[in-house]
């Protein structure tokens, strides 16, 4: 499983890429801080939804940092 699939990696105030609802299809990653996790179940098989510093929401794919 990798890193975005689960809660415990993710925290608070860390670089990510997340991919939005709108850009499902296509895959485009976008980056952003993380401002809250919405995910509340520790793992997630599609990745951990989180909102972003600017307010976007999507599920993360990669952390960052």
């Amino acid at each position: 499983m990798s890193a975005g699939n689960t809660r415990a990696n993710i925290k608070i105030g860390a670089k990510v890429g997340i991919v939005l609802k709108k850009d499902q299809r296509s895959g485009k990653i976008t980056q952003g801080i993380v401002k809250r996790i919405l995910t509340k179940s520790s793992t997630h098989p599609h990745g951990i939804k989180v909102q972003l510093e600017d307010g976007q929401v999507g599920r993360v794919k990669e952390i960052l940092s």
